[in-house]
């Protein structure tokens, strides 16, 4: 007989019936069904952590309070770290940015930052994001601004 799906079965003693409480005396597990008699323990609605003494230690357990965002953060670089790797007419992108060291991936997308002042000129900054200060500062040194939001 071939191996197939349909015909195979557990080894012989491995599984037991699940034992059936409170289908009536002849079936063993009646009347009371194996939960003695009255009590807290005896009534239905109680959990088995209140059981075994179990609500205590998970009301006394550090709660985990606050948000966290699934959404991944950008990378972040600021100007200080533009000027020492950059100068004039350099192209700074995400590829560059990973090459040189300052990010660690490009999935997230990358932001720049204005920590610091720009001192490079005529930088081109392409597929980057940029904060207000940075932008204002790339206008005044005449730096070519070829921004695309990358969209996840």
């Amino acid at each position: 007989m071939a191996l197939s799906i349909n015909n195979i079965k557990p080894k012989k003693g491995s599984t037991k019936k699940r034992k059936r409480v409170g289908r009536g005396n002849a079936a063993g597990q009646g009347t009371y069904s194996g939960r003695g008699l009255k009590g807290q323990k005896a009534r239905s609605g109680v959990s088995n952590l209140k059981r075994l003494g179990m609500k205590q230690v998970l009301l006394r357990a550090p709660k985990k309070h606050g948000f966290s965002s699934l959404k991944p953060k950008k990378q972040i670089v600021n100007l200080i770290e533009i000027n020492k790797h950059f100068k004039g007419r350099d192209i700074v992108s995400p590829e560059i940015l990973l090459k040189k060291g300052l990010i660690d991936n490009i999935k997230s997308g990358v932001k720049i930052l204005g920590k610091g002042e720009l001192k490079a000129k005529n930088l081109q900054f392409k597929n980057v994001l940029m904060s207000e200060s940075v932008r204002k500062q790339t206008a005044g040194k005449e730096n070519s601004k070829k921004e695309k939001i990358v969209k996840k």
